[in-house]
């Protein structure tokens, strides 16, 4: 449009063209005559429509006559699949009728030379062979390849072992490839015309691999119709029967993670990645010392709870696992027969990465915690581990090699002996669990088999900073708060948790849970939530801001009494939690809105949210026990 064409509108201040009278005036809306008349509050009123799997064409009222019975009887199962489309296939194998056809057609067609006993011949096969050459019919493109959701597939639940098939294969080939190492040069030489042959006839076939990605996402989709009703609406859950209960709340059963190679194996370990919030790793082993065998480590995606994302085997037991924070494809475990070892997730390989060995000065007894810690001055990775045989061991990467460097020894103390030729003996302390402080790099804390809790640096490996005489039993597991950074908390076979300030030789609150406490954790979104898990088969969950005194839920989690439930972690985002049971099952469950109420609004006031809040709230209750404890 030209600029002499165009006049600015003094009005409304926008330049417009030379059609401005038409567009300037007001257009009446046409209505058809059929229109119905709804008045406002029926133009807003919402109609929803819910897709489901189901054939609605199908019937449902079908009734057969049975003689046995002598009576008409509905027919319950009716089939609710649908087909879109379908096709016939054009593979003609070359020994049936159509295939002679097809060749000959195309000798003829390639013009061949025959000599006149053979085109006579040829002549009469093909008048009795040839059919008229029907037009080429055009492929029509799939309308149907579109989903929003998910893919129709059968309502009953459907087993997808493609993928495992896909890996076997994979894992023989790598055999053969190891075979072929250690074989004499003859005999590699020989092997290598056959593995000529293999690769010609591999290069033939379509390469697995190039499925395997397509394979997992289809399982996902299967897997997501079989669990629908959880997948797509677990989040919004609540219970509503939590608006009639006093401070109480329940644990909502979602999902159950097994695998029949894992299955008379205990959960030793569980974590969640750090980076990928649906995924979580499981360490499998045996508490039982005279039952030692095998060990796995399966990773669960809470996308597919029918089979594992990665299955990692080993031949000792795996009895604790943590994985790193900043390289979320690194997972490191400690084993029964006091070996470490790091897998990476990047490189799915039966075998790890890095292990240690009795050159690189691996533990003696079975390694009960390993911790990734923040990288060293010269950018290596580097993790700790805490072992029955008293040490606590820094484990650095350091040009591809694991170097080990012992941090601390535990002794325990009056146990020094005085041994001939003015020699001193010192009784080892055996460490069961440890954890590093959330702000001070340098502070960590260790439980022991003797029930003590010691309080160390880095820095000194010879004496200890604080000394708590925690429990009767073994310390199981110990926890610094992930807001307070005084507050920690310790669980013991001696069937209390306690929670303690580190500044203070004696616990703030003990609770006795009636059974051996196998693992405690820290909710990730409130200072005074926390959760325990005992041997009995309960899972106990506490709010102090709630009932400083008791559990506010105590539920069975375990079908079986027999059962023994040995850990428990939350989910960083989602209000669930993770249990596992000496059965290698994995339970995930819900928590309730009772179990996780945050501060109430007051009027005119903002719901004030943040770590400084829920220190405040952790630090009221610990003050009124201060309080009680210097009065007596």
């Amino acid at each position: 449009m030209g600029r002499g064409t165009r006049k600015r509108d003094e009005d409304s201040g926008t330049e417009v063209g030379e059609g401005t009278d038409e567009w300037t005036q007001s257009r009446a809306a046409v209505r058809p005559p059929d229109q119905l008349e709804l008045t406002d509050a029926e133009l807003k009123e919402e109609f929803t429509r819910i897709l489901t799997a189901n054939n609605p064409h199908a019937p449902q009222n079908i009734v057969r006559y049975s003689f046995k019975e002598g009576t008409y009887k509905l027919i319950g199962f009716v089939n609710q699949l649908a087909v879109h489309f379908s096709q016939v296939g054009n593979l003609i194998p070359k020994d049936s009728d159509e295939g002679r056809r097809q060749h000959y057609r195309d000798e003829l067609a390639a013009g061949r030379t025959l000599g006149q006993p053979e085109a006579a011949a040829a002549e009469t096969v093909t008048e009795e062979l040839i059919t008229p050459v029907q037009p080429k019919e055009r492929m029509l493109t799939n309308k149907f390849n579109f989903s929003e959701r998910a893919s129709q597939t059968f309502n009953h639940r459907l087993r997808w072992e493609i993928y495992d098939a896909y890996v076997e294969e994979l894992e023989k080939q790598e055999k053969t490839k190891e075979k072929e190492k250690t074989k004499t040069p003859v005999a590699k030489k020989t092997g290598k015309m056959a593995m000529r042959k293999l690769m010609s006839m591999e290069s033939q076939s379509d390469d697995i691999t190039k499925v395997s990605q397509a394979a997992k996402i289809v399982e996902r989709m299967v897997n997501q119709n079989t669990y629908d009703d959880i997948a797509q609406d677990f989040k919004y859950y609540e219970d509503t029967a939590d608006e009639f209960r006093d401070q109480e709340g329940t644990l909502l059963p979602l999902w159950k993670f097994q695998n029949d190679k894992a299955k008379h194996l205990a959960v030793t370990a569980l974590c969640w990645n750090p980076k990928y919030r649906d995924l979580f790793a499981v360490g499998h082993g045996s508490y039982d010392f005279m039952k030692q065998s095998r060990g796995m480590l399966l990773l669960y995606s809470m996308k597919n709870p029918s089979f594992p994302e990665y299955i990692f085997s080993s031949d000792s037991g795996i009895m604790c696992l943590d994985m790193h924070v900043d390289h979320p494809y690194l997972v490191v475990v400690g084993h029964y027969d006091g070996n470490v070892a790091i897998y990476n997730l990047k490189k799915p390989h039966s075998q790890p990465t890095f292990r240690s060995s009795a050159k690189s000065g691996k533990h003696t007894e079975p390694v009960w915690q390993v911790k990734w810690q923040k990288d060293d001055m010269d950018q290596n990775l580097n993790f700790f581990s805490v072992s029955s045989d008293g040490r606590i061991v820094s484990w650095t990467i350091v040009k591809s090699e694991l170097v080990h460097t012992d941090v601390i020894k535990l002794k325990v103390e009056g146990s020094t002996m005085e041994v001939s030729e003015g020699l001193q003996l010192h009784t080892m302390g055996c460490g069961t669990a440890f954890d590093f402080h959330k702000e001070i790099d340098y502070m960590f804390l260790v439980g022991t088999e003797e029930g003590k809790i010691y309080k160390c640096s880095k820095s000194y490996s010879s004496q200890f900073l604080d000394t708590y005489d925690a429990h009767n039993m073994a310390v199981d597991a110990v926890s610094w708060n992930p807001f307070h950074t005084k507050v920690f908390m310790s669980c013991s076979s001696d069937w209390t948790v306690k929670i303690w300030d580190h500044t203070i030789k004696t616990p703030m609150f003990i609770y006795d849970l009636n059974s051996a406490v196998g693992d405690v954790a820290w909710a990730p979104y409130s200072s005074t939530v926390f959760a325990a898990v005992t041997t009995d088969g309960k899972a106990h969950v506490f709010d102090l801001a709630i009932n400083k005194y008791e559990a506010i839920c105590n539920q069975p989690v375990v079908a079986k009494k027999k059962n023994k439930i040995t850990h428990v972690q939350f989910n960083p985002i989602h209000p669930i939690i993770i249990v596992g049971d000496d059965r290698g099952h994995v339970t995930c469950l819900k928590l309730s809105p009772n179990l996780r109420k945050m501060p109430k609004e007051k009027k005119g006031q903002e719901v004030q949210k943040g770590p400084a809040v829920e220190i405040a709230k952790l630090d009221k209750l610990l003050n009124l026990v201060r309080e009680v404890k210097t009065k007596t």
